[in-house]
């Protein structure tokens, strides 16, 4: 189990320290990954010895984009804040990301650069919020589409759980699907929240799921895009 967890925490490493090298917004992703490891600039400016306004300087593209060796040592000390409270990101990404694909439940999966809010997801999709719209504000740090037949055939609920990728404060979008229930019974059953659940071409939300979703607090947005492939390269385009 140990030698996973580091082979985890290495491939992590490099994974958050190769986006932020390449992109165009460094700041933001690092915002974006202190975000996912739920890190406070002041926690992490406590581990790095720096003091917290650099952290936010750097964020908000006040500060020059950190060189890599600083890179390495912010990337370190989000590791070093994880294993000491147990390391739940990093063991959560070994079991999100195993060697095999786990289903081809999964059509895609992605991890944003930088987040982006409900509403705005909702218009890049072409998408009604059908339930909770007063949480449209609340910000999504990535996406994984569905195959929902596929899914509840397939998989158990410890490989449902894999869905979520590295974050549940995501879109899950279900493909494939006749009302809108199936999906709905699917979070209960693996009782995790995604940040907001997408209905992939259907016309009216079930009731049944609408009263979930409202009892569980979880938006939901109808997307009138008809084709799955057409929706996917629009998912896939957002930074």
């Amino acid at each position: 189990m140990e030698k996973s967890f580091e082979k985890a925490k290495t491939m992590l490493s490099r994974e958050i320290a190769g986006e932020i090298v390449m992109s165009d917004n460094p700041g933001k992703v690092l915002q974006k990954w202190r975000s996912i490891f739920k890190i406070s600039q002041r926690e992490l400016a406590e581990v790095l010895k720096i003091k917290p306004s650099v952290i936010s300087d750097y964020e908000s593209g006040r500060r020059k984009s950190p060189g890599v060796k600083m890179i390495k040592k912010i990337v370190d000390a989000l590791m070093e804040i994880d294993k000491r409270k147990g390391g739940t990101i990093i063991r959560e990404y070994s079991s999100i990301f195993p060697e095999e694909k786990i289903s081809d439940a999964i059509l895609s999966i992605k991890e944003f650069e930088e987040p982006i809010s409900i509403e705005e997801f909702a218009k890049k999709i072409n998408g009604e919020i059908v339930a909770n719209p007063e949480l449209k504000h609340r910000f999504i740090y990535g996406y994984t589409v569905v195959d929902s037949i596929k899914a509840i055939i397939e998989l158990s609920p410890n490989e449902l759980v894999k869905l979520y990728g590295l974050t549940t404060e995501r879109a899950v979008v279900f493909t494939n699907i006749s009302h809108g229930r199936s999906p709905f019974i699917a979070i209960k059953v693996t009782s995790l929240k995604p940040g907001v659940v997408v209905l992939h071409n259907i016309y009216k939300m079930d009731n049944i799921g609408k009263r979930i979703a409202e009892v569980e607090k979880i938006p939901v947005i109808i997307s009138k895009i008809e084709d799955v492939d057409t929706l996917i390269r629009i998912l896939n385009s957002l930074p």
